[in-house]
């Protein structure tokens, strides 16, 4: 037997997608705002989540679910900007 989807039982709200309008927001604030908000949004994510983990965070729910794997990302993204600010500087 499997559980009932969220919203699918008598007198429930249904699914809201809030997610998805924050990943739309985000995505429209480093578009307008460029390397700068990209090096800024994951610069709090890595802290968020370097906090996280010295909490005792090791599995997460992002898609990488290792909190590891995740500060990873982070990381790369933010040297992916820094090197994006860096070469528009210098170019």
């Amino acid at each position: 037997m499997t559980a009932p989807a969220p919203g699918s039982g008598p007198g429930a709200e249904p699914y809201d997608p809030l997610r998805l309008c924050v990943y739309a927001t985000v995505a429209l604030l480093a578009w307008l705002g460029g390397a700068w908000v990209v090096l800024g949004f994951a610069g709090l994510g890595f802290a968020g989540y370097l906090r996280a983990r010295r909490a005792g965070l090791t599995r997460s729910k992002c898609l990488l679910r290792d909190t590891r794997l995740v500060l990873g990302y982070l990381a790369l993204i933010a040297l992916a900007a820094l090197a994006a600010l860096v070469w528009g500087f210098t170019g």
